[in-house]
């Protein structure tokens, strides 16, 4: 490769990695434990799904009746979404479209304070989820977990109440997918500036060597090995993120504005139209009944979603979708509607019947992101990959700071150069410690909800972070954030064997296997943190004067 190509892929991928690795790890960190999102959900409410599987009765009738005793239920829609786990269910209740109820609605003013989505409100909507095995609703903020914190981090939802604006998309949404869109440049321009020699360095790690042959070597080797994966999970997270964006021209074009249809094309949510016809229904309706049938047709699958059109109308339809089991089928979705007045099936698809092209190229981009179609040991290698993808982000700074810290770069260049590695490794390796304990903190509160999370883990963050900005030591934060992460992490466990006796033989005993795998996860972090540390030490005390070079790094933010 000449000079001017080098020095064209190393420049940009240089830039690019060091403006966007700050965001880059913190969604790589989150979207890692986010492939456990249902198993935290299970420990932090210490509810097992997977032992209580057999156990969980779907009630519908129930979730309706529930409804009628606060609201007119006539001529409203209903979107029953299931839960991953399908022990709950997302309810969302829009307002009717009967004109007389319409007349007796009185709109309800939210209380002042309060945050998340509820019942009521100023359209006499509803949203909700419900908990089937305990019989329960809750509102968004109440159910919150610190698996869907972690999840929503990941594509940096929570900014988008700190700058509550839109471009298009919220601004959180929108910074992300920037992020994912350089991330994918620096991929590129990294695989090309290192293509000449991928193979054997691949194969060369000089742990004992120079600090700079050392990040190097860490940043190439790490690299390549998750160059596939963090390919797949940059292109796919540009497109889910900038969807909005992308269908911007073809919505102008062919759909005359109209975003609703073109997302109904794209086979999100309910295609079909259903019109009121304000005429009362004289059939008897069992929702139940409808999803029973509907189960036996599809074996090797599971209801994702039940759509109620037109509740007590003589044109109330119900709508079911399905998805096929990951290992009969990798994509696909069913649909039947129900015509409730005759009983009629006016149109049917299943989940294992050949999926268009449309539900293949989505239905792959989902799994691709999500990798939910391999079970719990894809997700544990997806997890350890995007674990990687942080210490190549790590090495990538390092390298970059000790590349510029010379005699030849002025006093106040080096300076900045050492303030921005500092923020951004302060602010990244707080992370692991800062979310152990959060989860050790829910386990002393009655009934956390999503202000209790936020306040925990960010001004926990926060202060841990400027602890380790004013401690000015790049050395000393790295080995005071694996001390951390060794005793937060195995903290988490041994409180949640105290608190609520789910010591690992317990949940093993009672097939807890979700709560058990978390407990089992934090206990590895906190012995690979304790190794590593260990080495550190080791290190240290044989091989004294090359650490006393590697700690020298930075000095010039003391002085």
């Amino acid at each position: 490769m000449d000079n001017r190509k080098y020095n064209i892929y190393f420049n940009t991928h240089t830039i690019s990695g060091i403006i966007i690795c700050a965001i880059l790890y913190v969604m790589f960190f989150a979207g890692s434990f986010s492939f456990f999102k249902d198993d935290l959900a299970s420990w932090q409410k210490n509810e097992s799904y997977l032992s209580h599987e057999a156990e969980v009765k779907k009630n519908f009738n129930f979730i309706l009746d529930s409804l009628a005793k606060h609201h007119t239920l006539k001529g409203r829609d209903f979107d029953l979404t299931m839960q991953r786990h399908q022990a709950g269910v997302y309810v969302s209740m829009t307002a009717s479209h009967d004109p007389i109820v319409q007349k007796q609605k009185k709109p309800k003013k939210k209380p002042e304070g309060r945050r998340g989505r509820g019942r009521g409100g100023d359209e006499d909507s509803a949203f909700f989820t419900y908990d089937f095995s305990k019989q329960q609703e809750a509102d968004y903020a109440s159910s919150y977990t610190i698996g869907e914190f972690l999840y929503r981090l990941h594509f940096l939802a929570q900014l988008n109440q700190v700058f509550p604006f839109r471009i298009g998309v919220p601004f959180g949404y929108l910074l992300a997918g920037i992020v994912s869109f350089i991330f994918l440049f620096a991929l590129i321009t990294g695989l090309l500036l290192h293509w000449d020699k991928i193979v054997s360095n691949f194969f060369t790690f000089r742990p004992w060597s120079k600090r700079k042959t050392l990040w190097t070597d860490l940043h190439t080797v790490l690299g390549v090995i998750g160059f596939p994966y963090q390919l797949v999970f940059a292109i796919t997270g540009v497109i889910l993120i900038f969807n909005s964006f992308l269908i911007i021209p073809y919505t102008k074009l062919f759909y005359k504005g109209n975003e609703e249809k073109i997302y109904q094309d794209l086979g999100y949510g309910i295609k079909s139209d259903f019109t009121y016809a304000n005429q009362p229904l004289a059939t008897p309706f069992d929702i139940n009944r409808l999803v029973t049938q509907t189960e036996q047709k599809w074996p090797q699958s599971d209801i994702s979603l039940i759509a109620i059109r037109n509740y007590g109308d003589e044109n109330m339809h119900v709508v079911i979708q399905g998805k096929p089991h990951t290992d009969a089928q990798l994509n696909g979705q069913g649909e039947i509607i129900y015509r409730i007045r005759d009983q009629k099936i006016i149109s049917e698809r299943a989940p294992l019947a050949t999926p268009s092209y449309i539900h293949t190229v989505r239905g792959l981009i989902l799994r691709l992101h999500f990798g939910d179609f391999g079970g719990r040991p894809l997700r544990v290698v997806y997890f350890v990959l995007g674990i990687l993808g942080c210490i190549v982000i790590n090495s990538g700074v390092m390298i970059w700071l000790v590349a510029r810290d010379n005699k030849n770069i002025p006093a106040r260049k080096r300076t900045f150069n050492f303030w921005t590695a500092n923020v951004y490794i302060s602010s990244s390796l707080s992370m692991l410690p800062v979310t152990a304990f959060t989860m050790t903190a829910l386990l002393l509160l009655n009934k956390p909800d999503q202000s209790d999370i936020y306040h925990w883990y960010f001004y926990s963050w926060l202060t841990l972070g400027v602890y380790f900005l004013i401690r000015k030591d790049l050395a000393l934060v790295n080995r005071q954030s694996l001390c951390l992460s060794m005793v937060t992490c195995f903290l988490l466990p041994l409180a949640d064997g105290v608190r609520r006796g789910n010591w690992f033989w317990n949940t093993f005993t009672r097939g807890a296997f979700d709560i058990l795998f978390i407990d089992v996860l934090f206990l590895c972090l906190s012995i690979i943190s304790g190794v590593i540390l260990w080495k550190l030490e080791q290190k240290k005390r044989t091989h004294p004067s090359s650490v006393q070079v590697k700690e020298k790094v930075g000095q010039l933010g003391t002085s």
